[in-house]
Parts: C-alpha cells; sequence; structure tokens
C-alpha cells in the first residue's frame, strides 16, 4: 500500500509541477496555424524530459528511507556493536573514495542493499537485514564498497541525466511523428486531431520501451564500474567476488521500482535481460576476475 501511495503521490507532484511550469513560460503552444513549432516543441520536450527525473533524484534520499521502512543510524549513538561496525566501514570507505561520509541505514528485508541521493555529499547507504545476516563481515564490506563506489562515480546523477534525455526524444520524436501522421497522412488541417493523439500516445509506448532498454544498458554498464569501484577501494577483488558468489545463491529481496537499479543485485533471461539494470552475477563475477589487481 506503501509504494502505491507513494507512487501517486510522485506522479501528482510531477504533473503539478508540469502544469504550473508550462503554463507560465507558455511553451505548451507548440502546434500552430502555420504548422508545428519546432523550437517551442524542443523546449516543452525539455521541460517534461527532466522534470520527472530531476524531482525523483532530488527526492531519493527520503524517499527510498520511507518506502522501505529504512532506519538512519545515528552515528554519535549507534544502538549495538553491529550498527557501529557498519557506520565506520561506510565512513572508511567514503574517506578512502574522497567523497563526504553518507548516512547508513538499516531496513528489514532480504538480502539487497542500495545507494541513493542527489549529491555526493550528502546520500545515503542502505543495507538489509537479510544481507547483514547472510554474508560474513568481508563479504558485507565489499558491497558496501560497491554502493559508495556507485556514489563516488556519480551513478544516480548521470542515469538522471541520462533518463532525462531520452525521456526528451520520446516526447520530441512521439510529437514530430504525431503531426506528420495528422496533417501529411490524415489530411487534417486544424490543429491537433485524433490521429495526432493517437499517434503521440502509441509513438510514446513504442519510443518508452526503445529508452528504457537504453537506460537499462547504460545500468548495466554502471554495475561493472561499481564492482571495480569496491575491489579498488578494498585493495583486493576477491572479497567483491566473494560477496557476489554468495548473492548468486540467495533470493533478492525486492525494493521499490524507483530505487531498483540502485541495488546490488537485479538481472533478467532471455528479452527481460534487455530490460535489467544490473548484470547476471556470473558476468560480473568474470569481468572482476579478467580485470586483474590484487588477490
Amino acid at each position: 500500500m506503501k509504494r502505491i501511495v507513494l507512487f501517486l503521490a510522485t506522479n501528482i507532484a510531477v504533473m503539478l509541477v508540469l502544469t504550473a511550469t508550462l503554463s507560465i513560460l507558455g511553451v505548451n503552444r507548440f502546434l500552430t496555424a502555420n504548422g508545428l513549432d519546432i523550437q517551442m516543441l524542443a523546449i516543452f520536450s525539455l521541460i517534461v524530459g527532466f522534470t520527472g527525473s530531476t524531482i525523483s533524484l532530488l527526492m531519493s534520499k527520503p524517499m527510498a528511507i520511507w518506502s522501505t521502512g529504512a532506519r538512519v543510524i545515528d552515528p554519535n549513538a549507534p544502538r549495538t556493536a553491529e550498527e557501529q561496525w557498519l557506520v565506520d566501514t561506510v565512513h572508511q570507505l567514503a574517506d578512502r573514495a574522497g567523497i563526504g561520509r553518507p548516512d547508513v541505514a538499516i531496513y528489514e528485508g532480504e538480502p539487497n542493499a542500495f545507494a541513493t541521493g542527489a549529491f555526493k555529499n550528502d546520500a545515503l547507504v542502505a543495507v538489509s537485514t537479510g544481507l547483514l545476516r547472510s554474508m560474513t563481515e568481508e563479504e558485507v564490506s565489499a558491497v558496501l564498497g560497491h554502493e559508495v563506489a556507485h556514489i563516488a562515480n556519480g551513478d544516480m546523477v548521470t542515469l538522471s541525466l541520462i533518463q532525462g534525455v531520452v525521456n526528451t526524444f520520446v516526447v520530441f520524436f512521439a510529437r514530430v511523428v504525431g503531426y506528420v501522421v495528422d496533417r501529411i497522412v490524415l489530411k487534417n488541417e486544424r490543429g491537433g486531431g485524433i490521429g495526432y493523439f493517437a499517434t503521440v500516445i502509441v509513438c510514446e509506448l513504442v519510443f518508452g520501451i526503445l529508452a528504457s532498454m537504453i537506460v537499462a544498458w547504460f545500468s548495466r554498464q554502471r554495475e561493472y564500474r561499481a564492482d571495480a569501484g569496491s575491489a579498488y577501494l578494498l585493495g583486493s577483488r576477491t572479497p567483491m567476488i566473494h560477496a557476489l558468489t554468495r548473492l548468486a545463491g540467495m533470493q533478492p529481496g525486492n525494493l521499490p521500482k524507483t530505487f531498483e537499479s540502485a541495488g546490488i543485485i537485479g538481472g533478467g533471461q532471455g528479452l527481460r535481460a534487455l530490460f535489467a539494470t544490473h548484470p547476471p552475477i556470473e558476468d560480473r563475477i568474470r569481468a572482476l576476475m579478467a580485470a586483474g589487481g590484487k588477490r
């Protein structure tokens, strides 16, 4: 129920911001009596394309805490020795990576972990209780190194920018195709007819699928970099290989859709692999072993 409320609230907020912004700027009038105003459409597409991804990025940290029920550990008053170790380990890894010390949180759930936040120096690393119970300290350290590497690499911002760019292209070209079909194929001379709106909807669905594949591909590449980053921060690739090997035999915990790409594990088979945010664990292990480095 909480996830549904979160999803609806986010989309309502995005729509309200979009409606107000477009009305103020007057850039929602790209269909004119003289044809399609490409410049106005480009501005419209940029606003629509980047608004959602920007809002999601800026709200990612509080939304992640709320949607997973995570509890942020007070670094000055951890409740247990395990929490003290978690905070110390994340902070040491952050210091090595040259970034600000992120907040550290624990949430109830099956094995998983994630990092999120719009800024490198104000991020969040969260670990599930299932992961802590299932792994050795060395393996947990490797997972934490992977998440800290995500922050240091600026992966959250990069993926949001990529999402914004592909969204912009989807919005722009869907309306160009809709205009061509409406004016040239259906010979409609008065504004946007039913053919225009129907074509835009279909094109947004089709282009949106292609856009999702592009974003997923970039997401998979960042997982390889984060694995390598963990190996660098820990001074050895062995802990990350052990952690991935352990994860390969586990049932991963589900994260809210918004933060699925931020988790430590994911992936898919067949056609689903094209939309997977994470590469298969076997491929990640092979990449680490092929990279060389210290053992």
